[in-house]
């Protein structure tokens, strides 16, 4: 498998997304949030067929947290305005989301039930008073495992997803053009609101990705599968032994971690189970240093937004796998300093307050120093 360029890093220290604005004639404003040194996303694509959205994803909270577009259209024959963010921000009513790094989830879409339910058991007697959950696929009831509070079981249906909300491009999971917020509200109070998408701007055949019969085996799928198959065969970053600190911080560290209960919660390693698609994948450790449980984070990360059966202070454990060349961290990029991060687990309601309390109370200058080398050797 191929392993991520740079070790796993989930942004360019440039944003992209100011330039993209106007790329190609377009002629979207950028929002204050945008900044050229400040958290990003993918790359948005520049199409002529529906509006484009640059995924850094930006929610309000009153559509229950669902992505709203940065970019959209504005060539003839359909021209789509950009939302308010400005007065959404006014409100306090926008929060963000950067995305987590796709090297892995082979790995991590190959694990067991029954090994991330062994896993939660073991680890149910802690001294921390830690209880994570699961967050369940709504369609088959078993795990979901994606992302934030993961809604997505399957690397397709995240693609998928991410195809149509994030660029725009209808496919065979997520069929249907995406109205921009208040065009599908269709009867409210006994009057018509609005009637879907612009009839303009529905001039393709749906779903615009699809599988394509009569080519070759490699030109057969559609996109999302060939996006789901690239990301399942990215091989994880490999740690370092020595870098930063030496062998000895690190290793301390790494011992450290452990012993205040921060791998309560970032399981250091779980095996998959047997995979079909690739016999690298069948029976490997996964080193991932998380549980893939959702935990309460309490009110410094809380953002009021519900998902799957995630609460809007549930977030799953992010694995830490890359977190040494990892430019910002937390669910939305908030901060650049991973000891910013470790501080912001401790809040009110919070199931790592304990280990939080833990690293800044309780241990000496160096010993801290040794856990964030740990943490960057990754």
């Amino acid at each position: 498998m191929p392993r991520p360029a740079g070790g796993g890093r989930n942004a360019p220290a440039t944003n992209p997304q100011v330039a993209d604005a106007t790329a190609d004639g377009a002629q979207n404003t950028v929002p204050s949030f945008i900044t050229s040194t400040g958290r990003c996303a993918k790359r948005g694509l520049s199409s002529s067929r529906t509006r484009t959205a640059l995924p850094t994803r930006t929610r309000q909270r009153r559509r229950g947290g669902s992505v709203h577009d940065h970019r959209t259209q504005r060539r003839r024959p359909c021209s789509i305005g950009q939302p308010g963010f400005a007065s959404q921000q006014a409100n306090n009513n926008v929060i963000f989301r950067i995305p987590t790094p796709t090297f892995g989830t082979g790995l991590i879409e190959t694990i067991s039930e029954e090994t991330l339910l062994n896993n939660q058991q073991s680890a149910f007697n802690n001294n921390q008073g830690i209880t994570g959950t699961f967050n369940h696929n709504g369609n088959d009831g078993t795990i979901s495992r994606s992302v934030g509070r993961p809604r997505n079981k399957s690397l397709e249906l995240f693609a998928g997803e991410a195809y149509n909300v994030e660029q725009g491009v209808t496919n065979e999971i997520f069929t249907q053009e995406r109205p921009l917020p208040g065009e599908d509200m269709g009867i409210i109070g006994g009057h018509s609101s609005t009637n879907g998408l612009p009839a303009n701007c529905r001039g393709n055949a749906t779903p615009e990705d699809h599988t394509n019969f009569n080519q070759t085996a490699i030109g057969t799928p559609s996109d999302l599968v060939q996006f789901a198959m690239f990301m399942r065969l990215l091989a994880p970053p490999t740690p370092s032994t020595t870098v930063p600190g030496g062998a000895t911080s690190i290793n301390n560290g790494r011992s450290l971690f452990i012993s205040i209960g921060c791998a309560i919660c970032h399981t250091a390693t779980l095996t998959t189970g047997t995979s079909s698609f690739t016999s690298s994948l069948s029976n490997a450790p996964a080193n991932l240093f998380s549980d893939l449980e959702i935990h309460h984070m309490g009110t410094t990360l809380a953002d009021n937004v519900s998902q799957g059966g995630a609460g809007g202070d549930q977030f799953r454990t992010a694995p830490l796998w890359g977190a040494g060349q990892r430019i910002f961290f937390l669910h939305d990029g908030r901060t650049k300093d991973i000891q910013a991060a470790i501080l912001a687990h401790n809040a009110s309601g919070s199931e790592a307050n304990g280990p939080s309390f833990t690293f800044f109370q309780n241990l000496s200058t160096s010993q801290r120093q040794d856990i964030l080398n740990f943490l960057r050797s990754l």
